[in-house]
């Protein structure tokens, strides 16, 4: 078997489960090339590393570059990436910074592989909410295609990083210890409460936060369908890991909650875990650490033509980014489309 130099840049939440994610699923690597901004050793998930400082002939040699950009912490791929791509890199990009743009398919393997085959050594991994929405929406449009969605979504705080996670910790043990709670990650307070806010408010979407903007136009671009209808609204809750998501879709054609249950039940990257009346459905804590995407309450909505319901769950951390990245480089492997 070929194998291939890797570089993971980033060492936060994202790359380490990048590194951690590449040994689980015995990717092909020879060498592991560890960024960050400064040389230092990593221990992580049991492996020490050389992190040496990114540059751009940092690259040269390498096969696989993942950068690992996360809300707060991106542009690593806007000073290093092209420059890795002209040393022969494939640069596999979990941050925004080129996911709309035309010359960067944005993928998810279950969902639109064929768009790996425009590549030009480049490739952006969608937004995480993201993610998890198009491996359910994709086996259903490709039956009945898609005329409208309306999600909301209940994202966990790892989704801002290390430094969320830590306060809604410390949030928890101030109210339990009954002293103040301050907020220095989020507006408000993440503990016990929600914040309908995900990143910052967007001229060109007047009264819609970054992360609903993101929903909005990635699936048009994955999809093929740039007027596809598509209305979001994201929250913060307090919860470590895996995002929630409430989805309402409208097909052009009838599609019965029965039918969008056989399909889910037979679609690569999903689980259906749907036994309403005993309280099974899809929870945050049982999608943490878990590949799939899985999604429950289907069911049909009455109250508009062609129309069901349905909830989902993953880790926003592993599916919605490290997984992902690292499936497009397999996917790539499998497709023969990375030169040697």
């Amino acid at each position: 078997m070929q194998e291939y130099t890797v570089a993971v840049v980033g060492i936060g939440m994202v790359g380490g489960e990048m590194l951690k994610v590449l040994r689980q699923q015995n990717f092909p690597a020879k060498e592991f090339r560890v960024m960050a901004t400064r040389a230092r050793k990593e221990v992580v998930h049991g492996y020490e590393y050389d992190v040496i400082p990114a540059s751009a002939d940092a690259f040269d040699g390498v096969d696989f570059a993942f950068f690992a950009g996360t809300e707060g912490a991106k542009g690593a791929s806007q000073q290093y990436g092209w420059a890795a791509v002209e040393r022969g890199c494939v640069v596999i990009d979990n941050g925004d910074d080129f996911r709309m743009d035309e010359r960067v398919p944005l993928v998810v393997p279950e969902v639109n592989p064929e768009h790996l085959k425009r590549h030009n050594g480049f490739v952006a991994n969608p937004n995480c909410s993201t993610i998890q929405m198009v491996v359910a929406l994709a086996p259903l449009h490709r039956r009945a295609r898609i005329k409208r969605v309306v999600v909301s979504t209940y994202q966990a705080v790892s989704g801002t990083g290390r430094a969320a996670v830590a306060e809604l910790e410390r949030q928890a043990r101030d109210y339990a210890a009954g002293n103040e709670m301050k907020n220095e990650v989020y507006p408000h307070r993440i503990a016990f409460n929600c914040i309908p806010q995900v990143s910052s408010l967007k001229d060109a979407f007047p009264g819609y936060y970054g992360e609903e903007i993101k929903m909005i136009r990635e699936p048009r671009k994955m999809f093929d369908d740039p007027d596809m209808a598509i209305t979001a609204t994201c929250v913060r809750v307090p919860v470590f890991k895996s995002h929630s998501e409430a989805v309402n879709v409208q097909f052009e054609e009838k599609l019965t909650a029965e039918e969008a249950r056989e399909i889910l039940s037979n679609a690569p990257g999903v689980t259906v875990v749907d036994d309403p009346g005993n309280s099974v459905y899809p929870l945050a804590i049982d999608a943490a650490e878990k590949d799939d995407v899985f999604v429950g309450r289907i069911r049909q909505d009455t109250s508009a033509e062609n129309c069901i319901d349905f909830w989902c769950v993953s880790d926003n951390i592993r599916k919605g980014a490290a997984l992902n990245a690292v499936q497009i480089a397999e996917k790539m492997i499998e497709m023969g489309l990375v030169k040697k």
